[in-house]
């Protein structure tokens, strides 16, 4: 984090990123000297409302975050800065999306947590558009020109006030991401939800933080029982909306998963916590299993990172597709949709056991409805052939799986076969 001293001071010439989080109720407009270098600029966690027009001077600008501010319309102009491709707007006050106001080259367009009910026609004017946060507004309807936005693979319209899923987002060629749960038309259980054990805080003690995502913190514990302690992971949820939904949502869903050998299931859920917070308690995972790849970066935007010469025998590609194609076909048999399927999201050992994890943007629905059921399976199916691609361009001698990432990939989403029919094609392989 950057400073106003620093910045006045000439210290912060030719910088290429710059942070500012200083109260600040006017735009700084020393920031504009940094015009000719400046790429990524994150405002975030002021009291602004407005942007002045020169802002527009900022023509390398890539990257703009503005969360946690009070803005109550997008400013328009954002649109009149040349680079820019990517906005964050998290938690302000915005009511409005000006038609004028987005970047025709945006790719990563962010507006969780406002106070949205509709949007402008002009968003399914984005051709480069690739993810869309919307979670936490109050949307009742989606414009019927997203059917254009043809790069679309991820959006998140949870906890909104959507009556039905747009028919046009199930045959976006791209959608490989999808979170709704939180809506009036998404309030079912899934098939054979399970009941959990309630366990109460006193018989929990909490030890090393272990993890920590949008919706909650993930901490080693022990669960004291009649015949001992148990080592255990306890998940003890923030409360508030995230980028993916609800944790409410998270909850309901990570219960109705049930247990699967592939799956991070709950043991049970924490009940008489003294700030009355929703928890989970989990299996302790071994330490040898290890997250499969890092969450996408600014510039990969929906796609998983993994450090540099990552390379995987076949034999263990092989476990890894088994063991998530399984996980993701027992969630489907109970209407339930990831809608995260990443490799960050996936823990993996040595050997290529993998255990598929976070519900944070799991959504419900009918698996007997063969309108919807069929595409939200197959995108979801799209999503594993991201994965599979990641392991295959990994893996020397992976070119027999190849055809089959192409399969789950394909634009065609009703071609795509099922999660049962990539299990039945992934048994024939062998290492």
């Amino acid at each position: 984090m950057h400073n106003l001293e620093l910045l006045r001071s000439g210290q912060l010439n030719d910088a290429r990123r710059l942070a500012l989080a200083a109260d600040l109720t006017t735009f700084p407009e020393e920031i504009l000297e940094l015009a000719d270098s400046l790429e990524i600029l994150d405002l975030s966690n002021n009291a602004l409302t407005t942007l002045p027009d020169s802002f527009a001077k900022l023509h390398n600008l890539r990257v703009v975050f503005l969360n946690n501010n009070c803005f109550e319309a997008v400013p328009e102009v954002l649109a009149q800065c040349p680079s820019l491709s990517m906005i964050g707007l998290k938690s302000n006050q915005i009511a409005t999306v000006p038609a004028e106001a987005v970047p025709p080259q945006t790719r990563w367009l962010i507006l969780t947590d406002n106070r949205l009910r509709s949007l402008p026609d002009a968003i399914g004017h984005l051709p480069h558009l690739q993810k869309l946060m919307l979670a936490g507004n109050r949307l009742q309807a989606l414009p019927e020109t997203m059917a254009a936005c043809q790069n679309l693979e991820l959006i998140r319209i949870a906890a909104n006030q959507l009556d039905h899923l747009p028919p046009w987002l199930l045959s976006l060629p791209r959608l490989s991401w999808l979170a709704y749960a939180g809506n009036p038309f998404s309030q079912g259980a899934a098939v054979g939800s399970t009941v959990l054990p309630q366990i109460p805080w006193a018989d929990l003690s909490l030890g090393e933080v272990l993890g920590q995502g949008a919706s909650g913190v993930i901490s080693g514990g022990l669960w004291r029982q009649p015949r001992g302690q148990l080592p255990v992971a306890v998940k003890l949820f923030k409360g508030a909306i995230t980028s993916d939904g609800l944790p409410e949502d998270e909850l309901r869903a990570c219960i109705a998963a049930g247990s699967h050998p592939h799956l991070i299931g709950p043991l049970g859920q924490v009940v008489q916590h003294p700030e009355q917070r929703h928890g989970l308690v989990l299996p302790l995972v071994p330490d040898t299993y290890q997250v499969l790849g890092g969450p996408p970066s600014l510039e990969s935007c929906t796609r998983d990172i993994y450090p540099a010469h990552t390379e995987f025998a076949l034999a263990v590609v092989l476990a890894i597709a088994r063991g998530v194609a399984a996980a993701a076909a027992h969630l489907h048999s109970r209407g339930i949709l990831h809608g995260d399927l990443y490799a960050h999201n996936t823990l993996v050992n040595p050997a290529g056991d993998a255990r598929l994890s976070d519900f944070g943007a799991a959504s419900f629905y009918d698996p007997a409805d063969r309108a919807i059921a069929p595409a939200l399976e197959r995108l979801e199916v799209r999503a594993f052939g991201c994965l599979l691609e990641d392991l295959c361009d990994r893996c020397p001698s992976a070119h027999p799986l190849r055809a089959l990432q192409q399969a789950c990939m394909q634009p065609d989403v009703q071609a795509r076969p099922s999660f049962a029919e990539i299990l039945a094609e992934l048994a024939a392989f062998t290492a």
